[in-house]
């Protein structure tokens, strides 16, 4: 198997489990969903630093450190993006059973649209043509939900207006990815152990042989090797096409939240997702020419 090859297989097991972890709340009933958010951030944390110090990972944890230093400014910038991320992780896991499965795969599709926009404004990136009249699209999807609700869905802005924030915010401060979301959860784990401690049910769903003992690892696990398989993804095949697949999670999370969580379909919101996906379909046509272009450099 080719370099290239692991990468897209890796790129689409990624999008599998997290697929999974979309549904996951499910399983963890009678826990609420933010009740599940807290028991992944602890079991993800604990995942991710075994994972850590198994391959001796944390040689690249104390070489990033030393090379930020007492920068007490750069900590600063560093670690302010960590509440976006523990709300997303939150979302993440309460929308899809409280009613908003839809919304948050809108929010994944609106996504790639935001980071468009993002690169351009804070990264001086180029923006093609194509994009243009994809953002262009978007936009009209947007406005078209307004026009008819007079409102639209705090979940999917939530997601198009901070999620881009936190990825401009480290890329611009260059932390690595792994290093980063070590960082995010080893400060969100005292918030989600304070608050698990807080539950009336709390830490006593583990009294006993029950289905938490099999379902609170395997959730940390599913975790851990989302993020990793994504990462090796990321290193491994080209932007252009890592891009490509990065909207394959919200198509099967618009999939699951209509045909397992029942999420309802009206043809005004059919308009509406029509306008995205159109523009969400010339990114993915631009990011195709674009590998095209590099194949016949």
């Amino acid at each position: 198997m080719t370099e290239n090859q692991k990468g897209v297989f890796t790129a689409l097991m990624s999008n599998i489990l997290f697929g999974a972890l979309y549904l996951y709340g499910y399983a963890m009933a009678p826990l609420s969903g933010t009740e599940t958010f807290a028991w992944r951030m602890v079991s993800m944390a604990g995942a991710l630093w075994l994972f850590l110090f198994a391959t001796h990972g944390w040689y690249q944890l104390f070489r990033f450190a030393y090379s930020v230093g007492k920068a007490w400014k750069t900590w600063a910038l560093i670690l302010l993006p960590t509440p976006i991320i523990a709300s997303q992780f939150w979302l993440f896991m309460w929308a899809p059973v409280n009613g908003y499965g839809v919304d948050v795969a809108m929010g994944y599709f609106l996504f790639p649209i935001a980071m468009v926009l993002s690169g351009r404004v804070f990264l001086q990136e180029n923006v093609t043509r194509l994009q243009w009249i994809g953002v262009l699209l978007a936009a009209l999807g947007v406005a078209h939900e307004l026009w008819q609700t007079h409102a639209f869905s705090w979940v999917t802005m939530w997601i198009f207006f901070t999620y881009p924030i936190y990825y401009i915010l480290r890329r611009k401060m260059g932390v690595p990815t792994l290093i980063g979301l070590l960082i995010d959860l080893t400060l969100i784990l005292p918030f989600a152990l304070v608050y698990l401690q807080q539950q009336p049910v709390g830490f006593s769903v583990l009294a006993g042989l029950n289905k938490y003992w099999l379902l609170i690892p395997l959730l940390g696990l599913m975790s851990a090797a989302a993020m990793q398989l994504n990462l090796y993804a990321s290193c491994t095949l080209p932007v252009t096409l890592f891009g490509m697949f990065s909207y394959l999670e919200p198509t099967l999370l618009f999939i699951l939240a209509v045909t397992v969580l029942d999420s309802p379909l009206t043809l005004q919101s059919l308009i509406t997702y029509g306008f995205i996906w159109a523009g969400l379909g010339l990114t993915i046509i631009d990011g195709w020419l674009k590998v095209k272009r590099a194949k016949m450099a």
